[in-house]
C-alpha cells in the first residue's frame, strides 16, 4: 500500500502525536532510533489561525525530524481550512493530519477530537475543508466511535476515505473508553479490509513484540507507537528488527539508558526558551527512563524533584555508584538484598 508521504520501509513505524510528549526533541530522538515518521502533538486550529505564539512555537521542527506530519484539531471547517493553509505555507511539513481521536474533555467539549465522531457529516466537512486549504496530503486519526452504541469504525473509515483522506490511523477504543480496557485490534483488521487507503494501527503497543503481533494479526499498513515509546525510544529499532525477521536488539544497559536520557535532556534544554520550566516538565521523561530499575522508586522520587537539568547527571551518578557498591557487597557476602540508595552529600 502506497503512503502519501515519504517512508523508508514498506511497513513504516510512526511516533504517535501525544500532547506534552511528542515535542521536537523527543521526535528527533525517536527518528534517530528508527521511527520512519513522526507527528507533532495535536494543535488547536483556532490557536494556529489566530497565530497564538504558544501554539505556533509547538510547530517548530528541524530537518532531522522529516518525515513529519502536523496534527490539528477543531470542529469548525473554516478554522481548520485556515489553519491548514498557514501550516502549509509557513512550516511545510510532509502532510497534515486531522485529530478525530483525542478523548480529553477540554477538546471534545467543543466537538473537537473524538467529539466529531458523533456527526460523520461534520467529519467529512472538516476533511474537505482541510484539503481545500492545503496542497499537502491530508490524513486522519480516529477512534472506533464516540460510544459503544455508536461504535462503527468501518463506517467512520469509509466516510473519511470518501471525503478525501489519504491514510487513516485507528486507535480501536471508543471515546467513552478513554484508555481503559483493551484496544480491539480486530477492528483494525476490519477497517484495513474495507478501505483502499493505507490503514495505520495504534493502541496497546508496549513492546516491539506487540508491534510485530499487531502487524501479523491485523495486516495494517503501518504501526503507530504511542505510550510504548515512553522512556524507550529504542522500541522503534527493536520493532524494525522483528518486522524484518532479525533478532531482537538488546535493551540498553543502565549506563547507556542514562546516556540516552541525558542526551534527551540536553536537546530539550537547547530547544526550550524556558530551561527551568522545561526541566520541571522533563521530570516525567526521567521517570519513564528509570522505570523497572532496581530501587527505582527512590530514584524516581529524586528525579521528580529536580528543578534544573544540571541536577540530573549528579543523580544518575549517585545511582551508578550505589549500583557498583551493591554489586561489590553482593560478590563479597552473597547477600541478595541491595542497600538503600543514599544521595551523595552536597
Amino acid at each position: 500500500m502506497s503512503f502519501p508521504f515519504p517512508v523508508a520501509h514498506d511497513v513504516p513505524l510512526i511516533l504517535a502525536p501525544m500532547a506534552g510528549v511528542s515535542e521536537s526533541p523527543f521526535r528527533r530522538l525517536c527518528r534517530r532510533y528508527g521511527a520512519d515518521v513522526v507527528v507533532t502533538e495535536f494543535l488547536s486550529a483556532e490557536g494556529i489561525r489566530r497565530e497564538n505564539q504558544a501554539t505556533l512555537s509547538k510547530l517548530r521542527f528541524g530537518a532531522d525530524e522529516r518525515t513529519i506530519g502536523v496534527q490539528i484539531f477543531g470542529a469548525e471547517p473554516d478554522a481548520m481550512r485556515e489553519a491548514a493553509a498557514l501550516v502549509t505555507d509557513v512550516f511545510q511539513p510532509e502532510y497534515i493530519d486531522i485529530n478525530f481521536g483525542c478523548p480529553v474533555k477540554k477538546v471534545v467539549r467543543r466537538n473537537g477530537g473524538s467529539g466529531c465522531l458523533k456527526d460523520l457529516s461534520l467529519v467529512q466537512e472538516v476533511i474537505r475543508a482541510v484539503i481545500a486549504g492545503t496542497r499537502l496530503p491530508v490524513t486522519v486519526k480516529i477512534r472506533s466511535g464516540w460510544s459503544e452504541e455508536m461504535r462503527d469504525p468501518v463506517k467512520i473509515g469509509l466516510y473519511c476515505q470518501a471525503a478525501g483522506a489519504r491514510a487513516l490511523a485507528i486507535h480501536p477504543r471508543t471515546r467513552t473508553q478513554m484508555y481503559t480496557g483493551s484496544a480491539n485490534w480486530s477492528e483494525i483488521a476490519r477497517v484495513k479490509e474495507a478501505l483502499e487507503i493505507p490503514v495505520i494501527g495504534n493502541g496497546d503497543i508496549k513492546t516491539a513484540h506487540d508491534a510485530l503481533r499487531m502487524r501479523r494479526e491485523t495486516g495494517c499498513d503501518g504501526v503507530m507507537i504511542a505510550r510504548g515509546s515512553f522512556g524507550q525510544p529504542w522500541i522503534f529499532n527493536q520493532a524494525r528488527a522483528l518486522l524484518e525477521g532479525r533478532e531482537l536488539p538488546p535493551v540498553p544497559g543502565v549506563e547507556e539508558r542514562f546516556a540516552i536520557a541525558l542526551e534527551h535532556a540536553r536537546m530539550v534544554e537547547e530547544y526550550e526558551l524556558d530551561p527551568d520550566g522545561a526541566a520541571i516538565e522533563f521530570r516525567k521523561h526521567l521517570g519513564w527512563y528509570v522505570k523497572g530499575l532496581p530501587n527505582s522508586a527512590d530514584l524516581r522520587k529524586r528525579l521528580h524533584a529536580v528543578n534544573s537539568f544540571g541536577e540530573v547527571e549528579g543523580i544518575f551518578g549517585d545511582y551508578l555508584r550505589w549500583r557498583e557498591e551493591s554489586a561489590e557487597v553482593h560478590a563479597a557476602t552473597g547477600e541478595s538484598e541491595q542497600p538503600a540508595l543514599e544521595p551523595a552529600e552536597a
